[in-house]
């Protein structure tokens, strides 16, 4: 296998032979063992952070609302003190453009930072849920021998505890999550009454919950394996320049035990860098698709360096270019090219947000006959479908346009309780032959004029229709 550390060609992230897949293709249980460093402190501490975040986040309130809160059934949708209803969906798309831009400029830089400090499967999964498990079974040799040992009481005991602990931590991530889509109160109230009152709610906790329990007691590393198809991007995201986690071949070879070490490198193939992986993989064999780039084998290898009296950084953080003793560009066409993009993708998100109306009117023909004729008089029915988008009171301004020889009946004002929708009904009558009943329009504005504020308008209209 070739070492793309050691290679000038463009790279490829290739397979460990100690990857958590055996030859065979059936999976090889991962037990990684304890490490200690300054990257596993801050990885601890971000996970707190965000991990409280993430609860706390919907206790928040910001005049009056939940600091994010996805109503669903209503189609309404606050954030950080904005409200949307379903017609701002579109600017969904400018959200997600926003979050892949960053990540592709991110990995572009910092390679798989992502995958080892923030994704929420490694934020549960490493700072949870192996947690609770190394407290209940031990370390990881006292973990092998005990799944290889008898069946004892003690290996039931803690299979039972570990597993019920597991269950519970995953109700509360689902209900963690589920308070983001009917807020506290109601999640409250629902916990306190029985499934059937609520039965919509109770069955997304539990099939949440059962997946979050399925994924972090059993599937794991495998998600990042075999179902996120984030790791399959690092050969097109990533380059000789982007900061990996990797092993300097040049100091660390020839490996060596023992105390001969003559002509020997650093590495003293003590295999404490793949008894702490995650992921099972030997970082020595160089960049690789398994590798999600979470400092535990740095942490352990610096580890053994201070023990030997040898300088850390014999697995760090770095460039490939780095790891072959070259100078690593930060500033590169690709970061560039990726920024400018996002950059422009930013602007005009900003625009698109800041000529965001605070609510929308449409004109719309009555279902039915698109037209009454009542003698020589000709009559159109339409609704005015008008929407709140503010979680506060508004009064609307309404004027409509019509020709000359045209009556309309249209409420001069309108006022609308915070997000409310509410259809109204516009008439207008013509005779025969005249202007109206050959090209003419209906035109209805809608004026919002508020203190201190720019008046918003919106205008809609439909044609007028009658028998030729």
């Amino acid at each position: 296998m070739t070492d793309p550390t050691t290679s000038g060609k463009k790279h490829l992230p290739v397979l460990s032979p100690a990857s958590s897949l055996r030859s065979d293709g059936h999976r090889q249980h991962v037990h990684p063992a304890d490490v200690h460093g300054r990257f596993t402190r801050a990885r601890h501490v971000v996970f707190t952070i965000l991990g409280v975040v993430l609860v706390a986040v919907p206790w928040i309130r910001i005049e009056g609302r939940p600091a994010l809160f996805l109503d669903v059934p209503a189609r309404l949708f606050f954030a950080f003190g904005h409200s949307f209803n379903a017609q701002d969906f579109w600017l969904v798309f400018f959200l997600l453009s926003a979050v892949l831009f960053t990540l592709i400029v991110v990995t572009t830089v910092l390679g798989r930072v992502w995958c080892g400090w923030a994704c929420p499967q490694t934020v549960f999964l490493e700072g949870v849920f192996r947690p609770i498990e190394r407290l209940i079974e031990g370390p990881r040799n006292e973990r092998i021998r005990r799944n290889e040992g008898p069946r004892d009481f003690a290996f039931f005991w803690r299979k039972a505890l570990k597993h019920t602990l597991f269950i519970v931590v995953a109700l509360i991530i689902g209900h963690a999550f589920l308070a983001y889509f009917v807020s506290i109160p109601s999640l409250l109230e629902m916990v306190q009454r029985s499934p059937t009152e609520h039965p919509t709610a109770f069955a997304w906790v539990i099939i949440m919950s059962g997946a979050f329990y399925a994924n972090f007691a059993w599937f794991r590393e495998q998600l990042c394996l075999v179902i996120c198809p984030y790791g399959r991007l690092q050969s097109v995201l990533t380059d000789d320049d982007s900061l990996v986690v990797g092993y300097d071949t040049s100091r660390g070879e020839p490996r060596r035990k023992g105390k001969d070490r003559e002509g020997a490198g650093d590495c003293v193939e003590c295999g404490r860098c793949v008894a702490v992986c995650p992921t099972g993989i030997d970082i020595r064999n160089g960049l690789q698709i398994d590798c999600i780039g979470c400092t535990e084998c740095i942490d352990a290898c610096d580890e053994i360096m201070v023990k030997l009296d040898r300088p850390r950084g014999l697995v760090r953080y770095d460039s490939l270019r780095g790891l072959r003793g070259g100078a690593t560009r930060f500033l590169r066409p690709r970061v560039l090219a990726y920024a400018a993009l996002g950059a422009i993708g930013a602007t005009v998100a900003f625009f698109a947000l800041s000529g965001r109306m605070p609510y929308e009117a449409t004109l719309l023909r009555m279902r039915g006959a698109p037209y009454v004729v009542d003698g020589e008089t000709i009559r159109n029915t339409f609704q005015l479908h008008v929407v709140n988008k503010e979680d506060h009171a508004i009064t609307l301004t309404l004027r409509g346009e019509v020709p000359s020889d045209a009556e309309l009946t249209l409420p001069e004002s309108l006022e609308l309780a915070a997000l409310e929708s509410r259809p109204i009904m516009v008439l207008v009558q013509f005779p025969r032959g005249g202007p109206s009943a050959t090209g003419g329009t209906l035109l209805v504005t809608a004026t919002l004029d508020e203190t201190g504020a720019e008046p918003a308008i919106v205008r809609t209209s439909a044609p007028l229709l009658a028998p030729r």
